[in-house]
């Protein structure tokens, strides 16, 4: 039995993974940064739920050792936990933008080292690194989450070379809205209605992304990415990119297919 070792689990794209592992024969350790709050989990043989908060190193190599213990060898890491931001720069303080990139960049970081001594010692492994259709194109007041989500893509690309020195590959999920608690309990918002002169764009944006919200197919279920992230972990490929949902897949093909200066405009005009 193969064993993969999940971050940020209690919720959204993390627990449907949880779950589509565990169905299909796979130990997972599921860790989250409250486990006395889970109830479904715990009740799975073959899961083992672990404390893990990615800003406390303290907690990641105590999970790190519990799940090397119980299982013996962990084939791949799955880099999960993070959370959004959104609104103006300017209102944005030291902290709001300091964790965005604790939880995004640098958790993600800290956990990928942590476990890199452990496949190495078995001479393979794959670390599987969520970004999001955000690490490619951009919105309006979701400065500091894409530029985390930028900094994850650039971070994975260039470790997978010389990881790949060590036969560990390195794979990137890059999902588009996701019908997950995201956009609330997973979302931090700084707007700040006294500054009169971005209410005209504000407005108009906060509008724009409301029409959007309630189209029936504006997001996709987490249980696609997590086929989509099964499919990366078992498929033997050597691609590295996997975009998940039609929405990330139009956005980033028409990026990546439209002059620069036309697509920006576009973006502009679309929230505008």
């Amino acid at each position: 039995m193969k064993t993969i070792f999940i971050t940020g689990a209690s919720s959204g794209i993390g627990r449907a993974t949880v779950n589509h592992f565990a169905e299909r024969g796979w130990n997972v350790v599921a860790t989250m940064r409250s486990p006395e709050q889970e109830t479904e989990f715990i009740t799975i043989d073959n899961v083992l739920v672990l404390r893990l908060d990615v800003e406390k190193e303290d907690t990641i190599q105590t999970a790190l050792a519990e799940a090397i213990q119980r299982f013996g060898k962990i084939d791949v890491l799955l880099n999960n936990a993070g959370y959004g931001t959104m609104g103006l720069i300017e209102v944005a303080t030291d902290e709001q933008i300091r964790r965005q990139f604790e939880v995004n960049v640098f958790g993600l970081i800290h956990m990928t080292k942590a476990m890199l001594p452990h496949f190495r010692s078995n001479q393979e492994g794959m670390l599987i690194n969520i970004s999001s259709m955000g690490g490619k194109v951009t919105f309006p007041t979701m400065s500091l989450y894409h530029s985390s989500k930028f900094a994850v893509e650039g971070f994975s690309e260039s470790v997978s070379y010389e990881l790949a020195s060590q036969n560990i590959k390195v794979k990137l999920i890059e999902p588009g809205a996701i019908n997950t608690d995201f956009g609330g309990r997973s979302m931090e918002f700084f707007f700040n209605d006294a500054l009169e002169d971005y209410k005209p764009f504000t407005t108009a944006f906060l509008g724009k992304l409301g029409e959007m919200e309630k189209q029936p197919s504006y997001a996709s279920p987490p249980e696609i990415v997590a086929e989509t992230i099964y499919q990366a972990a078992t498929d033997g490929t050597s691609q590295f990119r996997y975009v998940v949902g039609e929405d990330a897949k139009m956005l980033i093909h028409m990026k990546e297919n439209t002059n620069e200066e036309e697509y920006l405009t576009n973006i502009a005009q679309h929230f505008s």
